[in-house]
């Protein structure tokens, strides 16, 4: 085998080194923008939607002990987190689809009359399930405006024709056995249960009464709570509280950047694995500084 010149072997050397150097720069840029993202990936997250009240009414509240010495003590507090604007519809269609959809007031929208990019919908499209949970909807399905203490206007997923009716389910079908759960479900307690025509203390024991059980399972099978609210009480910023609870997140955390319903939504396309963002979302970040 003919021997090489050293100049053509020390050429050869460099150009070896070149591509190697490049591969392990290339190698490590995959693995620090994964690591940046930094998301576990949870077989259910249930969002809980609460009412006008202020980071101050909730968090540090005696009247709210279930999510202060438990959610709050036991998982990850977002300590700036906002609502997109006032008054409350307007802010579900933000936290459900990355965009206000041109609401401005609490008004009954057109039933399936939307057709914008949403969490159900990607959910669905991407072969994953969805669901939400409706406090005193009348019935599965209902497009109903109003029904007792129902609202329609705090749940965004019937104005879109993306996803299907029959995915609104009444919240006394919310499974006792949590494996059955879709991938990401939102659960909306009605006006009473959800502080907005009731009390601090009355919210805060209906989500231990009805969500605790789930909470103490999501420890330790892979799930996640997370609470959020709509808005404040209109003086405070639209400053709000969200807590984040269960299995990877590491408890009595703090994500001290500022976060919105669009962060919020980012970041529950990016746990379900999604590759694609509704509307703010997709220019939105990550939550992070919870996680363990």
């Amino acid at each position: 085998m003919p021997t090489l010149p050293r100049r053509a072997l020390t050429a050869a050397a460099a150009a070896l080194g070149l591509v190697a150097g490049s591969a392990a720069l290339w190698l490590s840029g995959g693995a620090t923008a994964q690591a940046a993202t930094g998301l576990p990936t949870p077989d259910h997250v249930i969002v809980v939607v609460m009412e006008n009240h202020a980071y101050s009414q909730i968090i540090g509240s005696s009247s709210a002990p279930y999510i202060n010495n438990t959610l709050k003590a036991g998982g990850g507090n977002l300590t700036n987190s906002f609502g997109i604007t006032h008054p409350s519809e307007p802010n579900y269609y933000a936290l459900f689809s990355g965009s206000t959809q041109g609401r401005t007031d609490d008004s009954c929208i057109a039933v399936q009359s939307l057709s914008a990019a949403n969490l159900g919908s990607e959910l669905l499209a991407a072969g994953k399930t969805w669901a939400s949970y409706n406090e005193s909807l009348p019935s599965q399905g209902s497009t109903t405006c109003s029904s007792g203490k129902y609202a329609q206007k705090h749940n965004p997923w019937f104005g879109f024709n993306n996803v299907p009716l029959n995915s609104a389910y009444t919240f006394a079908q919310f499974p006792t056995d949590y494996t059955t759960l879709p991938k990401e479900a939102f659960v909306v307690p009605n006006l009473c249960s959800d502080m907005h025509d009731c009390s601090v203390s009355t919210g805060d024991t209906w989500i231990k009464n009805n969500l605790g059980a789930y909470a103490t399972w999501a420890q330790t099978h892979n799930s996640l709570l997370v609470v959020t609210f709509d808005e404040d009480n209109g003086s405070n910023g639209n400053h709000i509280a969200t807590v984040v609870y269960g299995q990877h997140v590491a408890p009595g955390s703090s994500a001290t950047a500022t976060y919105n319903h669009y962060s919020v939504l980012r970041t529950l396309e990016d746990l379900a694995g999604l590759t694609s963002h509704a509307g703010n979302a997709a220019s939105a970040s990550d939550i992070t500084g919870i996680w363990n």
